[in-house]
């Protein structure tokens, strides 16, 4: 049995799908570093779904409520937006839409 060279990749925290060498992708702080979490844990994200994130959540959201992948994952606006992407493929890039206000 081969094994798929997909399954050795990294992981995206919010949308799962695989992060191949290349593909434009950041490393997102679960605590912002302007809210005491320089230093502390982050998780590989692509680009986009970095981007996501923070035009969905403000800082203070990020610091208080969704500081672990589940959490984020878990928010509505990124669970809809982590299950588009999930059709999409690694490289996939597209704009994101500005932060949307009374969430």
């Amino acid at each position: 049995m081969t094994r798929d060279p997909q399954d050795t990749l990294p992981t995206c925290a919010l949308c799962l799908r695989p992060v191949p060498p290349g593909v434009p992708q950041s490393q997102h702080h679960l605590i912002p570093k302007l809210k005491g979490g320089k230093g502390g844990p982050t998780v590989l994200v692509h680009h986009i779904c970095h981007k996501e994130i923070h035009a969905t959540l403000s800082e203070s959201e990020l610091a208080r409520v969704y500081n672990t992948p589940e959490m984020l994952r878990s928010h509505p606006r990124l669970e809809k937006f982590a299950k588009w992407v999930a059709k999409r493929p690694p490289e996939f890039m597209s704009k994101v839409p500005k932060r949307k206000r009374g969430r």
